[in-house]
């Protein structure tokens, strides 16, 4: 594969500059009589690894993009910090600061203190959800997306409707339709089956096309697959949002729904961790389909291709799920392939922002798609469904999942 890379600006790795992060805290008054109830020692003593350093500072795009101590993960920490321990007072400019993080999760995997900053910031979005209500456009994604039975005819309705919709009321790309498998599938689990997939929120209409993908891929190796019902939303994006009773009601869900399921594969990265949160200490585990591809491999054989494509590199898959090498794999065993692979930089869909902030949002696309317009690629492909709708949005040529690309160069 050869690299396609974007040139970032980059941030200075230098320790906080003397009173740049005590100015920080000035940004909001103290607040001596906070009746917070009690002091969340667990996000405390996460932000207490924090030594300050700012090695993470070049790989956090929100710094990059605003160069504001405020806007990085230690000025976050810091934030966060403060509200914790009652010593700052809550206002919309913090909250502002809070709501821009991505979580990306780049300054962890750039941390020489090991903060688990994914924690955090589900700590800290929790503490932040305590004392505020969600905007009506947040309270809305929410609550659909812990009801993918109302949410699946409303996409249906909205593919409908897109042509005829005035760009601001297209959020979204329009759904795919629904295409019946080649073959019949079981509908639920079965003492056969090897694979069970999971179908999410709106992963359901949207990832319909990578799960048929998915279970020829599979069936090409001599493992079966099936689609359990009951299920429902993984949970992650209530999670990001602070929202952990509703995660952990999503999350029972989904564990009685996979009670009987051995492998269970979540085509979306961004849903893949959260799912396998929620199946701990039940019979059944989550396993990325790349992972599980690329070790059934040797029993699939591809036609060459013969023509470019571009491989976009979500968050989640890189620093959370760990695939990125299995998926190179995977379509390096495509005879005469290129692959221009793009800067790993976060899109910016970051779960809802793409919806709630969109503009913003669109800033940190803008670089991805110089780069792919530039690239001379026909595909971009994606494995995370919240990045593909971000991403095909604008982008110049059609945005896919890399399943779907195998499935269809399978011999």
């Amino acid at each position: 594969m050869r690299s396609g890379m974007i040139s970032r600006r980059q941030g200075d790795c230098k320790p906080a500059e003397p009173g740049m992060l005590a100015s920080l805290a000035m940004a909001v008054a103290p607040n001596p009589d906070s009746k917070a109830p009690g002091r969340p020692d667990g996000l405390l003593a996460l932000a207490d690894r924090c030594v300050q350093c700012g090695l993470c500072l070049p790989h956090c795009p929100t710094y990059q993009h605003d160069r504001n101590e405020a806007e990085s993960p230690r000025g976050r920490i810091a934030l966060w910090r403060g509200l914790a321990s009652g010593q700052l007072a809550a206002s919309a400019a913090t909250d502002a600061h809070l709501d821009h993080c991505l979580g990306c999760r780049a300054c962890e995997s750039a941390c020489p203190a090991g903060v688990r900053y994914g924690e955090l910031l589900v700590a800290g979005r929790a503490l932040q959800r305590e004392r505020r209500r969600p905007s009506p456009r947040q309270f809305l994604v929410e609550w659909l997306a812990a009801r993918p039975r109302w949410l699946a005819p409303l996409l249906g309705l909205y593919r409908r409707l897109h042509p005829a919709l005035p760009a601001r009321l297209r959020p979204l790309p329009a759904p795919p339709a629904r295409t019946a498998p080649a073959t019949p599938r079981p509908t639920g689990p079965s003492p056969s089956a090897s694979v069970s997939l999971f179908g999410g929120c709106v992963g359901r209409p949207y990832d319909e096309p990578a799960r048929l993908a998915l279970s020829r891929l599979l069936d090409a190796a001599g493992i079966a697959t099936v689609e359990p019902g009951g299920q429902t939303c993984c949970g992650a994006l209530h999670a990001h949002a602070g929202d952990l009773a509703t995660a952990t009601r999503l999350a029972a869900g989904n564990r009685s729904a996979f009670a009987r399921s051995d492998t269970v594969c979540a085509t979306a990265s961004g849903c893949q961790h959260a799912l396998a949160r929620s199946l701990e200490g039940s019979p059944a585990h989550a396993e990325d389909p790349f992972v599980l591809l690329a070790r059934v491999a040797p029993e699939l054989a591809f036609r060459p291709a013969r023509r470019r494509v571009a491989l976009h590199l979500p968050c989640t898959q890189q620093r959370v799920d760990g695939s990125v090498a299995a998926l190179r794999a995977l379509l390096q065993r495509i005879p005469e392939l290129d692959v221009v692979l793009l800067d790993p930089a976060c899109c910016g869909a970051a779960g809802v922002q793409m919806v709630t902030d969109p503009g913003r949002a669109a800033g940190f696309r803008e670089p991805l798609l110089a780069a792919l317009d530039s690239s001379g690629a026909d595909t971009l492909l994606s494995a995370n469904v919240g990045c593909r709708l971000h991403l095909g949005n604008a982008s110049p040529v059609p945005v896919r999942h890399p399943l779907e690309f195998l499935a269809e160069h399978l011999q």
